[in-house]
């Protein structure tokens, strides 16, 4: 498989501090593949719909993550800028991230973490801190090699209809 990384923070789009949820994304996907596109992007809506645009039809990752601007805070627009450039949303991988993350604390009902497919690239929005990158991603990655096998078009149907 192969991967995108968009960090979306106006602070580590500026050089005032370090992204660590970026590369703690691709450390942990090391085992299932290579991130192909790694981008640090401000909280602006259209610089993330563009960088996602970029990363899902310039480079031949499958799956692209955005770490950052997925709460209540005035400039966390990521939800919509990966809405604005998806064809079809996959709800219940956010929902499940969501679900799984309130077990840990209450502060995930907060997210507005949205995720779905544009073209046969999927994207996943994850919150911004590295612990909470780490939680939701332990709980993706199993179904990560079917999710990619599944875009491409490389599986039966589930229902047995073949």
């Amino acid at each position: 498989m192969k991967f995108g990384v968009i960090c979306v923070s106006d602070r580590c789009s500026k050089g005032l501090c370090e992204d660590k949820s970026g590369p703690l994304i691709s450390e942990l996907l090391a085992s299932l593949g290579e991130t192909v596109f790694y981008e640090i992007v401000p909280d602006e809506k259209t610089i993330i719909s563009l960088a996602l645009i970029k990363g899902c039809d310039k480079t031949d990752a499958d799956i692209i993550f955005t770490t950052g601007g997925t709460g209540l805070a005035p400039r966390d627009v990521t939800p919509e800028a990966t809405k604005a450039v998806i064809e079809r949303e996959t709800p219940g991988i956010s929902e499940a991230i969501r679900q799984k993350s309130l077990e840990i604390t209450p502060k995930a009902m907060l997210s507005r973490a949205a995720s779905g497919i544009r073209g046969k690239t999927l994207i996943i929005n994850l919150p911004g801190s590295p612990k909470a990158v780490k939680e939701a991603l332990e709980f993706v990655i199993p179904v990560l090699p079917h999710a990619c096998e599944t875009l491409q078009g490389n599986t039966i149907s589930c229902g047995g209809n073949y």
